[in-house]
């Protein structure tokens, strides 16, 4: 009787335990079903590459953001950031993104690797506010001029450094001639968790800023330009909402509104 009662129990371990993993193995099923569909779900709810809009207008410029690589961004004068040089620095995947999102590394392939030798030869050192202009071989990619502006040391780096980066850009742009430009901070890009809101406004600020003094200049008979009439922020997939909130916000607020 003993014996029987034993084996009716192992019996009935047996096919508690079979249960139990048929159990386990329907719940895997439905979590992987729910992870996959939540991560489709979150990559279409993210805007498709072109994707832009308008932010408004300060000065008469037309302020816009959009999805789009700088290497892959039809403008006359395509402006990048880049930090001091560590050796892979953009390659280091994390932390800067992945080559698949990292527009300095499609920057770097479109010009076949001389973005990483100026920087690593040293004849771009890339310290805070040193510029270098590139003209890209024809087919290379759509930009007509590359504006290479440095950022310094990656440790010590401070989102007020793009309220100076802007005046830069847009000095540079006015002395150039351009009547638009697009700008690419790159900060993701190069491995830095940065305010993407504050650092957005802050070069939309110093390029205002710039352009204004030029404006002051202008009337005063002491200098002469061809007018910008567009800025566009180029912004990754999952921080395009975050650019244009951001600085939407700002253009509504500021007085050349």
């Amino acid at each position: 009787m003993e014996h029987a009662i034993t084996l009716t129990q192992k019996l009935s371990v047996k096919s508690y335990i079979g249960s139990l993993r048929l159990l386990i193995a329907s719940v895997a099923i439905v979590l992987i079903n729910f992870t996959n569909g939540w991560a489709q779900t979150q990559a279409s709810a993210l805007p498709a590459a072109g994707t832009s809009a308008i932010l408004g207008q300060i000065d008469g410029m037309t302020i816009t953001t959009a999805v789009q690589a700088p290497s892959n961004q039809q403008t006359p004068l395509q402006v990048i950031c880049v930090f001091e040089y560590t050796d892979g620095d953009i390659f280091n995947s994390p932390p800067a993104l992945p080559r698949n999102l990292n527009g300095l590394v499609h920057i770097d392939d479109a010009l076949k690797g001389m973005l990483t030798e100026l920087r690593k030869s040293g004849r771009f050192e890339g310290h805070a506010l040193e510029t270098i202009l590139i003209t890209p071989p024809a087919g290379s990619m759509p930009a007509e001029k590359l504006l290479i502006i440095g950022l310094g040391d990656r440790k010590a780096f401070n989102s007020e450094l793009m309220t100076s980066v802007g005046r830069v850009e847009m000095r540079e742009a006015l002395r150039l001639g351009v009547s638009s430009y697009s700008h690419a901070s790159d900060l993701k890009d190069a491995g830095i968790d940065s305010p993407t809101g504050i650092v957005a406004v802050n070069v939309v600020k110093g390029a205002v800023n710039a352009y204004e003094t030029e404006q002051f200049l202008k009337n005063h008979s002491l200098s002469s330009f061809q007018p910008i009439t567009k800025i566009t922020l180029l912004a990754g997939p999952a921080y395009f909402q975050i650019t244009g909130d951001a600085v939407k916000a700002f253009v509504g607020t500021s007085k050349g509104n």
